[in-house]
């Protein structure tokens, strides 16, 4: 949860990102990211989901042609709902 929070994007694209995360649907969103197929648990697709972000963000910086602005804000959509789901369910078990 630490490497989230500590992320830093450019402004419009984390804002973009935090709205899209509260329609957030894990079946339809992750299955399109990560394929089709059964589901990791939450811990698992954030650690993948953050990989795959990180490749991305690079892409960015290095101003790559293969750079996807929409691949990137679906990923950080994903990431920001998968981490709300995680940060849902520790809390249900300390309740």
């Amino acid at each position: 949860m630490t490497m989230i929070t500590t992320l830093r994007r450019p402004c419009l694209l984390a804002r973009a990102a935090k709205f899209g995360s509260q329609d957030y649907d894990r079946e339809r969103h992750l299955q399109r990211i990560l394929g089709y197929g059964s589901l990791p648990g939450t811990g698992a697709a954030l650690v993948r989901l953050m990989e795959m972000e990180r490749e991305v963000n690079a892409q960015r910086i290095e101003e790559d042609a293969a750079y996807s602005l929409v691949r990137h804000l679906d990923l950080l959509i994903a990431l920001l709902g998968e981490a709300q789901l995680y940060q849902a369910s520790r809390a249900s078990q300390y309740r």
